[in-house]
């Protein structure tokens, strides 16, 4: 079985990202890698800061001699009524220590006066896989939906209890997993870097 690391420290994102695999690969952290970076997201776009932080772990990597598939997720929430707001700053805005449980309150409370049609958002998610050659494969995928009237929901996290997907009447926070991932910004984006690994035959 192929081995990738995963660049991200997002407990979140590592338990989604081992799920969506399927068992195609194995997926390894940064920390089970012996990987300690606290890496800088300077990018303006998603898919500059999925690079940035694929990179910098290969390049450690390599460094000490092995040369892996290294893949990071970039991904955060757009929101219209917030001029696109937070954006690439998802998990920074209003301090990256502020539970999401009061960012989800304050982004509920800045929508307040928003019309229906007007709480349009959504998930974006931009893939970066550098190769062991140290080539480089990106995609982006997003997730169209729109800002919910209240939070609800157990599952996901992030923003997952106030995106909710019209058609389902669900937030991402009460979809099971599995329904999650099949219409998700980051499972759809993991599908179409699958299907790049795979005739790279990476995977």
């Amino acid at each position: 079985m192929k081995t990738i690391i995963l660049a991200t420290k997002n407990a979140g994102k590592v338990r989604e990202f081992r799920d969506l695999t399927g068992g195609f690969c194995e997926v390894l952290t940064m920390a089970e890698a012996g990987i300690h970076l606290d890496i800088e997201e300077t990018g303006t776009t998603f898919a500059e800061n999925a690079s940035i932080k694929a990179r910098a772990v290969w390049e450690a990597r390599a460094a000490a001699g092995f040369y892996d598939t290294v893949i990071s997720d970039d991904s955060g929430i757009e929101i219209d009524f917030l001029d696109k707001k937070p954006g690439i700053y998802s998990s920074r805005w209003l301090g990256e220590d502020t539970p999401y449980t009061e960012k989800n309150q304050i982004v509920l409370n800045l929508l307040a006066p928003a019309p229906e049609d007007k709480r349009t958002a959504r998930y974006v998610c931009a893939m970066s896989a550098i190769l062991p050659d140290g080539s480089e494969i990106s995609v982006l995928e997003t997730t169209e939906g729109c800002i919910a009237y209240e939070a609800k929901g157990e599952n996901g996290f992030g923003y997952d209890p106030i995106f909710l997907i019209p058609e389902t009447g669900l937030t991402f926070a009460e979809m099971s997993a599995e329904a999650k991932h099949a219409i998700s910004h980051r499972g759809k984006a993991l599908r179409l870097l699958q299907q790049h690994l795979h005739t790279a035959g990476i995977v």
